[in-house]
């Protein structure tokens, strides 16, 4: 039965289940993005790859037609943080650090992650960014328990982002103004999950939550800007940027990575 906690969904058993379905085809649709991205693809190839996987598994693109966007992922590239709009001109070269977000429905239920791949042979500094990236989240996840608060998530993202930036000698940049979210019958839900912040605020979580846990990081400053197309949002000093994402539900073993591959 589906309930609701102070505006936030929470899911049964079942419900979890289905949404690791959902989760299952973003995996898929990921795994077949990551092995085609090469040099002189365009991220409009990759779009199309991601989007015949989901509907070859009888799922829907989440992201097309999402308030207009135009695409079934978000093809971000290099200083592009977030919201890269797929396109048949943008040709992935050597050294191009892509992150591809993608959502699938599946029955009625949402998946949500996101990767960033490196394309080619990439700079040192690049590949520790990612790592940090994908550390950042990681470590978030382990926090999504039940009897924790929501920030304890923000606290552990930021911790391990600092901690990455002192063992790298790399002064990473957390993005604020974008973070996690809650997910289940819609992509974005209630609550919205800072990727930074002091822990112990926030809701209490419970079983039966699910959350896109997505931290950002960039290479310089974390300021950022939206471009013309009101969706792309690159770094404003034009400093690369990577993004990891997973759909995380919370049970009584603790924490389910939904979007995990199998």
């Amino acid at each position: 039965m589906l309930r609701r906690g102070k505006g936030i969904e929470l899911k049964s058993s079942g419900e979890i289940q289905a949404m690791r379905a959902a989760g299952l085809v973003v995996a898929r649709a990921l795994a077949a993005v990551t092995e085609q991205a090469k040099p002189g693809v365009s991220t409009a190839e990759l779009d199309s790859v991601a989007e015949g996987v989901i509907r070859d598994a009888g799922a829907i693109p989440s992201f097309k037609g999402y308030h207009g966007f135009p695409g079934s992922i978000c093809a971000s590239i290099n200083e592009k943080i977030v919201h890269g709009i797929p396109s048949t001109t943008e040709v992935l070269a050597d050294g191009d650090l892509i992150s591809v977000d993608c959502g699938a429905i599946l029955d009625g239920w949402h998946g949500d992650s996101a990767v960033t791949i490196p394309v080619g042979s990439v700079g040192e500094r690049e590949l520790a960014l990612s790592a940090a990236t994908e550390r950042a989240m990681w470590s978030g996840i382990d926090k999504v328990a039940a009897g924790n608060r929501l920030t304890d998530i923000s606290h552990a993202v930021e911790s391990a982002a600092k901690s990455a930036a002192a063992s790298d000698g790399i002064d990473y940049g957390i993005i604020a103004e974008y973070g996690g979210h809650g997910i289940g019958t819609r992509m974005h839900m209630e609550p919205f999950l800072p990727n930074l912040g002091k822990p112990g605020k926030g809701p209490k979580l419970r079983e039966g939550m699910a959350l896109a846990v997505e931290p950002m990081l960039t290479l310089g400053p974390p300021e950022s800007e939206e471009l013309s197309d009101e969706w792309t949002v690159v770094t404003s000093d034009g400093s690369r940027a990577a993004h990891w994402e997973h759909t995380v539900a919370i049970t009584p073993d603790g924490p389910w990575v939904l979007t995990a591959a199998e």
